[in-house]
């Protein structure tokens, strides 16, 4: 493929042929299956927006992704590591991806990834209990990116900030209505988490909900 199909949106966030892409920093490891593509000597690795909420949200048309390379990033509920594999790449083997999951299924996937990546960090812990992994994440995070299934979830992001979160630093939020309430419209939710992330002293830089990407889902870029 010829480097005019490449081209860049964020640092380390590309599309080729209107498709999305990384650029892969452990060159021949794919993660999930994804299409490894090279380039002019350099190898990306598609970014499907059905299967990640952050490149979802690049589709629906974040303007700033937060993440930027030599980060430090606290991902709550990395699950099998998909989408913080994608974080990986975009913060480079001088950032740090922290990746916080509950669930051992995914963790076992997620351990795998991580010994070959390694600027990802696996941590079995629940992300309501942040000082349990306090002796696994160095000093403040410049990004908190958060994708877990609670009804507390914004508590959640809070908590996790209090401790971990530099000044300034920004945080990117997948609020999943069905997780927090059933009985009340994906609308309804969206007003009361953002009322929550309002007192708890977050600034709102963008919200959007993703479909057709993830139904019921809420994605908000915010600044601490």
């Amino acid at each position: 493929m010829e480097s005019k199909d490449l081209v860049q949106l964020f640092p380390g966030i590309f599309q080729i042929e209107g498709k999305l892409a990384t650029l892969n920093i452990y060159p021949g490891h794919a993660v999930y299956g994804e299409r490894l593509i090279e380039i002019d000597g350099k190898e990306y690795r598609m970014w499907d927006p059905f299967r990640s909420k952050l490149a979802g949200a690049i589709k629906k048309g974040l303007k700033a992704t937060a993440i930027k390379k030599g980060d430090a990033v606290l991902y709550l509920g990395a699950a099998s590591g998909t989408t913080s594999s994608h974080v990986a790449d975009i913060v480079g083997k001088k950032g740090i991806v922290y990746c916080v999951e509950f669930a051992e299924r995914p963790m076992r996937d997620l351990i795998n990834i991580c010994e070959v990546r390694d600027n990802m960090v696996p941590i079995l812990a629940d992300s309501r209990k942040p000082a349990d992994y306090r002796k696994y994440v160095e000093g403040k995070v410049d990004v908190i990116y958060q994708d877990v299934a609670q009804k507390d979830q914004v508590r959640i992001l809070d908590i996790n900030a209090d401790m971990y979160l530099k000044e300034g630093g920004e945080a990117l939020l997948c609020v999943k209505s069905q997780s927090i309430d059933v009985t009340k419209t994906s609308r309804s939710v969206y007003h009361d988490v953002l009322k929550e992330l309002k007192d708890a002293e977050f600034a709102v830089l963008q919200q959007f909900e993703l479909s057709p990407y993830d139904l019921n889902h809420l994605f908000v870029h915010l600044k601490r």
